[in-house]
């Protein structure tokens, strides 16, 4: 595209809170991050929520007559309603109209419309949803995927993961050598099941994988990794414990601060150590996962996501747009096999 500012496309009506909170986050976005946005959604709530805001807001409104619900199956409800939110938002990307597509709505919906509409880059078997999770070292981040695309995987997709992870890492997370694990029951190479034992080998093998070993539960948050890889099972119960254990960490926060004045005083002396340790457990802190492996930029969101949640998940996707996650992406497997047809596409969703 000829502008080197980020045009993203908001899915306004995927979401528990869609679309007053999806529309709340993109303003805020468009304000501070120095994007554009393109909202797709039904005009009217649209027009009559950005009023809200502000009246002098300049945003451009996509039409969509339909929606995904969450309780629909993905592959039905995508095909069924070709005009819905999703579809509408991932045809703009599709088109050049828009660098990135976010989205809160049904996760297997966004997969599906992406697969179907953009396409796996040549050479990756099955895309991943990667999430950057803080660790304990301060600064320090670690990207996590697959976290629920793939809840079963093949060794040579965790290798493929581990190959689109260290781009990411390289690229966006400004690590130049990451050090890529593989989640497992033990660090030592003969533990683990099938799938861990085969996938040590061909990461072992692979060079352009830097490659450090099995990564095991404790390390996950440890700082010891950067890349951690696993099946989309595995990665989805993970996430979402973790996600618990920081929403418990800041309840019991709130709960232990002392009462009273002497309460109030020490939390307001504490208030910029507070809103930080928020920033770095807080889940609605980072946003959603990046959806690794389409030909296109797409985030996928929480569908709890709120305003927040929205804005980091743009920040996200304007992180990869202007690192050019994409381009490095394709330029790391322009020598494996050739794009698969939609018809192959809609097999593999189809679980065949």
């Amino acid at each position: 595209m000829g502008s080197t500012q980020a045009r993203i496309a908001i899915d306004a009506m995927g979401g528990d809170f869609a679309p007053a909170e999806i529309v709340a986050g993109a303003l805020r976005a468009q304000a501070e991050l120095g994007v554009e946005i393109l909202l797709v959604g039904d005009p009217q709530q649209l027009a009559d929520l950005i009023k809200q805001h502000s009246s002098s807001i300049q945003v451009e409104v996509v039409p969509a007559e339909d929606l995904v619900e969450m309780h629909e199956e993905p592959l039905t409800a995508i095909r069924r309603k070709p005009k819905s939110s999703i579809n509408v938002a991932m045809t703009l990307v599709k088109e050049g109209r828009a660098d990135a597509v976010v989205s809160a709505g049904h996760s297997g919906a966004a997969m599906a419309s992406a697969l179907l509409r953009l396409g796996r880059l040549p050479g990756i078997d099955r895309p991943a949803i990667g999430t950057v999770l803080p660790t304990i070292l301060a600064g320090k981040s670690v990207l996590l995927l697959d976290m629920g695309a793939n809840v079963d995987c093949r060794p040579k997709f965790l290798e493929q993961f581990a190959v689109m992870g260290t781009i990411y890492a390289q690229y966006v997370l400004g690590i130049e050598k990451p050090k890529v694990g593989l989640l497992n029951i033990g660090e030592e190479p003969s533990k683990g099941n099938d799938l861990a034992l085969r996938t040590y080998e061909l990461l072992e093998q692979n060079p352009r994988i830097p490659f450090a070993g099995n990564a095991e539960g404790r390390d996950v948050l440890s700082g010891n990794f950067d890349v951690i890889v696993c099946d989309g099972f595995v990665g989805n119960v993970l996430l979402k414990f973790a996600e618990a254990v920081g929403g418990v960490l800041l309840q019991i926060l709130r709960e232990e601060l002392p009462r009273g004045w002497r309460g109030k005083l020490g939390t307001l002396l504490l208030k910029p150590n507070l809103k930080r340790i928020k920033q770095r457990i807080d889940h609605a802190e980072h946003g959603g996962g990046l959806l690794l492996g389409v030909a296109g930029i797409c985030i996928i969101s929480h569908g709890s996501s709120q305003a927040p949640s929205i804005f980091n998940a743009i920040r996200i996707a304007k992180e990869a747009v202007d690192n050019r996650v994409l381009d490095r992406l394709q330029s790391q497997y322009q020598a494996e096999s050739p794009k698969l047809s939609p018809k192959t596409e809609a097999t593999a969703l189809d679980g065949e």
